[in-house]
């Protein structure tokens, strides 16, 4: 693991393992920098570090227990990583309106995360929330 890409690349598994999966706050304290910037943060969240914090420990893990990340591939390039992924979870708490249903889901997402001396420095992504939507729907 020589070249700056595979370092990134490792980067956001080490994001996704400890920060997601497990929600360790010296992950985000240690991945994120001060600076960070989410071009893509959900409506009505801060854009910087806080906002990401705040979503994946106060709205992501409450309303998902057992969150594990698959990542499907990663393409690296420079200082920025693109990985296509999916959380699988079980709905075990409020989302967007809907109490928990104890169904097991599928939420696929995509990230762009731009890295800066091995700390996230900006973040895009697109997640397919109206999937995840239509399998807490299903009788």
């Amino acid at each position: 693991m020589n070249t700056e890409a595979e370092k990134n690349k490792a980067i956001v598994l080490r994001f996704n393992r400890e920060a997601i999966e497990q929600g360790r706050l010296e992950a985000f304290d240690e991945l994120i920098a001060p600076t960070f910037i989410n071009h893509t943060a959900p409506a009505g969240m801060p854009k910087g570090k806080d906002g990401m914090v705040q979503f994946i420990l106060d709205v992501l893990r409450p309303a998902f227990s057992d969150l594990r990340v698959e990542i499907y591939d990663q393409l690296a390039e420079g200082d920025k990583v693109v990985t296509r992924k999916a959380f699988h979870a079980t709905h075990s708490g409020p989302f967007m309106g809907f109490p928990a249903t104890g169904k097991s889901i599928v939420f696929p997402i995509i990230d762009i995360v731009r890295l800066q001396d091995g700390q996230y420095v900006e973040h895009w992504n697109i997640r397919d929330t109206y999937t995840v939507l239509q399998q807490i729907r299903e009788a």
